[in-house]
């Protein structure tokens, strides 16, 4: 699978879903899912019943690209999270909210995830004092994420984007510290405390067929 080239609010009316890929246009009523909450296309308006299966691939098509990923990149996570003890469903959503790229945006540093992933491949983020250029580097209990001090001008803008995302929860698993740019992983995430409209068991039994 190729990157995705075409416009990024199209996904989101596509599942019917706001999955902040758009950054600030997300939070106006300028998001083209408040003007057409349709799934685009000539078809689009038209009532389709989905199958089973359908239903179970459109909610592994709503994760995989709320958060960024490939087919091969998400399936990865879901065979560690179907190796690891525990519920398959919510060790992969638990992996997936690991992601540095993703404890980023969380943490309202960047109004999306795509941006939150160019900060860090920016080598603007340090993880316990030590950089770390790689999106998909999965944090730990007591893991300090922080912008860097010498980081190209990302402070700046970082700064910036902590007034537009003020409003924004953090969950409870991260402590924010927006005078310092920094946050503290107190915890592993549970599903709980994710607000994500993902029913992750439903992906399970996609690829579990």
């Amino acid at each position: 699978m190729g990157r995705y080239l075409g416009p990024s609010c199209r996904l989101c009316r596509r599942e019917s879903v706001k999955l902040f890929l758009k950054g600030l246009r997300c939070y106006t009523p300028k998001c083209p899912l408040e003007k057409r909450s349709y799934a685009p296309g000539q078809h689009g308006q038209s009532r389709v019943k989905l199958s089973d299966y359908g239903v179970q691939l459109r909610e592994k098509q709503k994760a995989k690209r709320m958060y960024g990923l490939f087919e091969r990149q998400f399936k990865r996570y879901f065979t560690i999270a179907h190796k690891t003890t525990g519920v398959t469903g919510q060790m992969l959503l638990e992996q997936l909210e690991r992601r540095l790229d993703n404890v980023v945006f969380r943490m309202g540093f960047a109004t999306s995830r795509k941006e939150a992933r160019q900060i860090v491949h920016h080598r603007a983020v340090t993880v316990n004092g030590r950089r770390v250029d790689i999106p998909s580097y999965q944090v730990r209990v007591g893991d300090v994420v922080q912008i860097g001090a010498a980081s190209n001008g990302w402070t700046a803008r970082v700064k910036g984007q902590l007034e537009i995302t003020k409003d924004r929860v953090v969950p409870a698993w991260i402590q924010v510290d927006p005078q310092q740019l920094k946050g503290l992983i107190v915890r592993l995430p549970r599903k709980d405390d994710m607000g994500l409209p993902i029913q992750e068991q439903l992906i399970v039994e996609l690829y579990s067929k």
